[in-house]
């Protein structure tokens, strides 16, 4: 049985929080790790209702930090499955800070992560296909088997290192 296909904006998501001094670094700016934690956060709600069913992350391509987010500031993070293959979905995640004070408003991060959708076996399940509408979903669309190929590569090149590097513990070659 064919998936009905669903348009992007059924998948999108949008989460704000607020940054305080305990997500931040000895800079006073958000901690990368804590904002990668929202970004994969937000784009597995994404994926999930794209699918409609439980999704684990398959990978996060490089987060491009553009900007520090201050503390004080609100992060807002916007993300939607931007193309999908049988079982795979891509997300794309936008972040953006505000100066609540000011209402300034910047772009700081992009990021592309890859989910699976999984049956209750933990098997990859097949996604209904996505369907962009605005011209900024339909170019990311456009780009994205191009995306997916290179994370086929970067990933192969993983498995080499994971083959070469192993399990083998360090301090046993002392």
């Amino acid at each position: 049985m064919a998936l009905k296909e669903k348009k992007v904006s059924e998948s999108r998501t949008v989460k704000s929080s607020h940054v305080l001094p305990p997500d931040t670094n000895t800079h006073g700016t958000l901690f990368g790790g804590k904002l990668m934690a929202y970004i994969d956060d937000v784009a597995a709600i994404a994926a999930t209702r794209h699918a409609r069913q439980n999704v684990v992350t398959a990978s996060s391509d490089s987060v491009d930090f553009l900007h520090p987010i201050k503390v004080g500031y609100s992060v807002c993070l916007e993300a939607f499955v931007s193309w999908t293959h049988r079982t795979s979905m891509e997300v794309f995640v936008k972040v953006i800070a505000e100066n609540l004070l000011t209402g300034e408003r910047q772009l700081c991060a992009l990021s592309f992560l890859t989910f699976v959708a999984i049956d209750e076996n933990g098997n990859p399940s097949p996604v209904p296909n996505v369907v962009p509408e605005s011209e900024e979903e339909k170019w990311l669309f456009e780009g994205a088997a191009s995306r997916a190929e290179r994370r086929r590569k970067r990933r192969d090149e993983s498995k080499q290192l994971a083959r070469k590097f192993g399990t083998e513990k360090p301090w046993e070659k002392l």
